[in-house]
């Protein structure tokens, strides 16, 4: 990614940051027609969630200053909607519980709360809340996921609309990473066209890896002539990298070819593609020729490696 598209994507990120603290009201001191901040109400929600917490849990999951979460606390018990006890595991610590009246009061924030949303969503068209929901869904899941709790990569066939978006990411893609123009996409664009028109079952495949339902890599096989298979279009996103994708793809590129009685697999690359030569070097292909070229703006040297089936 250039600089400039680097701060664009991070300016945008701040915009959404402001818009969205403005919607939620985040900086208002009486959140919900309360007099509690949305801090006091987030605590009080947790408390109530959970049916009783450790003070220093809470500290821990709201990533709260201990003095400022005791102030919270000080004043919930004053107006009575809080009670604590000693926390048997942790002498410095105490366990909090909601009493009759903070369940109350806890219930009536969440009623207020999902009139509020359900307020907001009444004034979009039809299908808009579902699209802002997976919206969200969509962030958490990117930004909230580690290498623990994500989804696993599926490897599957493509289906309607998997062809656009192969076009887009690697067009993309290479442009911010390596300086290639807009004839790299129109390359992309006329094998994926390609692809299509002339798509047999039986001598023709493209697969998608595919993780917590987002598209993160592609490959094809597509008929060459003269027993010649071409293995075309592989990419792996950014965001799957380091998980095996790439070989995972070479490998059913390389079945798929052998069970649909190909001779040989060849392919096109550049020399600056390092991780994808590596694959195909540990595959068993071996180049057969290259040559300089500026295709698609910077000078690159063009790779022909092929693989005896």
């Amino acid at each position: 990614m250039t600089p400039a598209a680097e701060f664009a994507t991070i300016d945008a990120v701040r915009d959404f940051n402001r818009f969205y603290t403005g919607f939620l009201g985040v900086l208002n001191k009486a959140y919900l027609d309360s007099p509690y901040t949305l801090t006091d109400v987030r605590v009080l929600f947790e408390v109530g969630f959970r049916g009783g917490v450790a003070a220093s849990a809470l500290t821990r999951d709201l990533h709260l200053d201990p003095a400022y979460l005791s102030r919270i606390v000080k004043r919930f018990r004053e107006d009575g909607l809080i009670e604590t006890t000693p926390d048997p595991s942790d002498a410095r610590s105490q366990v909090i519980k909601v009493t009759e009246k903070g369940q109350r009061q806890f219930e009536e924030f969440v009623r207020r709360s999902r009139a509020q949303i359900a307020g907001y969503f009444e004034r979009l068209a039809i299908g808009a809340p579902e699209q802002v929901v997976a919206a969200m869904r969509t962030i958490q899941d990117t930004l909230g996921a580690d290498e623990t709790t994500a989804s696993p990569a599926i490897i599957r066939n493509h289906r309607i609309g998997d062809i656009g978006w192969i076009v887009q990411s690697q067009g993309r893609f290479y442009s911010e990473e390596y300086g290639w123009d807009q004839r790299f996409e129109g390359l992309v664009a006329e094998v994926a066209g390609k692809f299509l028109s002339n798509f047999n079952p039986q001598k023709d495949r493209c697969w998608i890896a595919e993780r917590g339902g987002l598209n993160v890599g592609s490959a094809m096989i597509a008929d060459g002539g003269n027993g010649i298979a071409k293995l075309r279009l592989l990419y792996v996103d950014k965001a799957a990298r380091g998980l095996g994708l790439g070989k995972l793809l070479v490998d059913e590129c390389i079945r798929f070819s052998r069970d649909a009685s190909y001779e040989k697999l060849s392919l096109w690359t550049n020399d600056i593609l390092d991780t994808a030569r590596a694959i195909y070097i540990k595959a068993g292909f071996r180049l057969v020729a290259e040559e300089k070229h500026r295709m698609f703006g910077p000078e690159l040297n063009g790779q022909t490696w092929e693989l005896d089936l």
